[in-house]
């Protein structure tokens, strides 16, 4: 098994009784853990955005039910308790199906009645991290395949090490890449309104020594304009069954954009992104987030005039992605050819 310890950016550390969180709102002037003992806390450090990416959100999850099981085992009605939490961390984000992958395996195993709940519940948490970070590398592998002797990408939010198990999705076929030689510059979206592109993306490409030039979201149709890219390199937080791709908010754009300029787009995401049960991105349930996240002080005020919307997520339609990069293999053209072929994988 892998050893997330090893790895050089970490968002998220088991430690045998508790979950250590990197607070990311605070990057990249601070580096800041938290360490959570409940499974109300890992839900506040979901719902705060203190952690975030989808898998590390469903990774988080896991972690946070078994805390809750190491809380109420072996009390009376201990596993009546532990589903109460797994409700509360099912709803303390909406859009990123991982959540809810990684919540109903921790549900299953804590319906099997083991004669050692904890330790089972433990390696399953154990296993679910450790198999996203081996899902990261070998999606990176086949990312780089695709993107050959590219030598410039941009990416959007960040799907790095930060927002996974460890390594990163469009991160980790970045990473690959340029392990190859042949990647010269990486480009990222500010990405607002929380930039996690300027804090996270510039901030963890830099600890792996990889060169990176930040733009404004603005700037992204001029880049494209001027040549300077090949390829989009983006994440997912839910994939449906059309091969629609829900993205942080803004992704749509960047794919409307590069069909204008003939940049191909990229998206690189686990098995468990994947929600075969939609039909297509128009039944995702997009996440709105409070508007004060967007508006100044002065627009807080009783009576303002003024007011904001704040969705965190869009979806990008399948025929918009040239594509789709997953551990068990890749789908090139989506909106061709669906996404149905890695159910057999």
């Amino acid at each position: 098994m892998s050893n997330p310890k090893q790895l050089s950016v970490q968002a998220l550390q088991w430690n045998g009784h508790s979950l250590s969180v990197l607070d990311q709102r605070l990057l990249p002037e601070k580096i800041a853990y938290d360490d959570y003992r409940d499974a109300d806390g890992v839900t506040e450090a979901i719902a705060s955005m203190r952690v975030r990416g989808a898998p590390a959100i469903g990774i988080a999850a896991a972690y946070g039910v078994l805390l809750s099981a190491m809380q109420h085992y072996p009390s009376d009605n201990w596993q009546t308790a532990v589903e109460n939490d797994i409700k509360q961390l099912a709803a303390s984000r909406p859009t990123a199906v991982n959540l809810f992958w990684a919540l109903d395996k921790m549900r299953r195993q804590l319906n099997q009645n083991s004669a050692d709940p904890i330790a089972d519940l433990t390696k399953l948490a154990q296993q679910i991290h450790a198999d996203d970070i081996a899902a990261n590398h070998a999606m990176g592998e086949y990312g780089a395949d695709i993107l050959g002797k590219a030598k410039a990408v941009l990416t959007h939010c960040n799907a790095g090490a930060l927002a996974t198990g460890g390594y990163g999705t469009a991160l980790g076929v970045i990473r690959s890449a340029h392990k190859r030689g042949h990647l010269q510059n990486v480009y990222a979206d500010e990405t607002r309104p929380w930039l996690q592109g300027a804090r996270l993306t510039v901030w963890e490409l830099a600890q792996d020594g990889i060169p990176a030039t930040l733009i404004a979201d603005a700037a992204a149709a001029w880049l494209m304009k001027s040549g300077k890219i090949d390829w989009i390199v983006v994440g997912a937080d839910r994939i449906t069954a059309n091969g629609d791709v829900a993205n942080k908010i803004g992704t749509y754009s960047l794919a409307v954009l590069a069909r204008q300029h003939g940049v191909k787009v990229m998206v690189a995401a686990p098995y468990s992104t994947f929600d075969f049960s939609l039909a297509s991105g128009d039944s995702i349930e997009i996440e709105e987030r409070n508007p004060k996240e967007l508006l100044a002080d002065c627009y807080l005020q009783n009576g303002s005039l003024v007011t904001a919307w704040n969705p965190v997520f869009d979806v990008t339609p399948a025929e918009f992605i040239s594509a789709i990069v997953t551990e068990r293999g890749v789908v090139i053209d989506p909106g061709k050819h669906g996404v149905g072929s890695l159910q057999t994988c």
